[in-house]
């Protein structure tokens, strides 16, 4: 059992839950937690997920600015729909992100399992932004990262953060609804 991915796990579990709640304070157990993640998964091969702790590191820094300006500490960020062609975009983008670092890393790294790696760090990044710009649609990327990422992580033997992303999945499915519930019926 390596003791920092149970420690960056349980961190984790702070993180989203205040993330659900809408609460600015998330952002620092995140830190912490990408942190430590970035050590875990550069140890297992998963190239693009260690490269993506340092994005969030600095979302996360990022995304404690916005939050800080748009609903102040103690209140509950407001959230909202994007548009319908704003999903489009982001669809395509996440895609074609996707797709060509998964390609990078089968060509030019030992990546353990590129293409589902570079499918998770993709989305990834989109939900870190999305969320960071407090969008609903941040949750549903969320759940699909947690599904994929527990399969992976099972693959590589990572049991308790494949056990965090169980976690994680059931606390994302809270947040869409509760951010639903917060940002009204979606634009069409």
């Amino acid at each position: 059992m390596n003791p920092i991915e149970w420690l960056a796990a349980a961190l984790g579990v702070a993180n989203i839950a205040l993330l659900v709640r809408r609460s600015v304070w998330n952002f620092a157990f995140g830190m912490a937690m990408v942190a430590l993640y970035l050590v875990v998964f550069w140890e297992a091969r998963l190239y693009g997920e260690a490269g993506l702790q340092v994005f969030f590191f600095a979302a996360q820094g990022w995304g404690w600015w916005l939050w800080v300006r748009a609903g102040g500490e103690e209140s509950r960020v407001p959230v909202r729909w994007l548009s319908p062609l704003s999903r489009m975009v982001w669809i395509v983008a996440t895609a074609a992100l996707s797709l060509n670092l998964g390609w990078v890393m089968h060509r030019f790294t030992d990546a353990a399992l590129p293409y589902a790696d570079s499918a998770i760090t993709g989305a990834s990044i989109a939900a870190q932004i999305l969320l960071g710009l407090r969008r609903v649609e941040n949750w549903i990327l969320w759940i699909l990262i947690d599904l994929a990422s527990i399969a992976v992580y099972l693959t590589k033997g990572l049991h308790p953060t494949a056990g965090l992303y169980v976690l994680f999945l059931a606390l994302s499915v809270m947040g869409l609804r509760e951010w639903v519930q917060a940002a009204g019926r979606p634009t069409r």
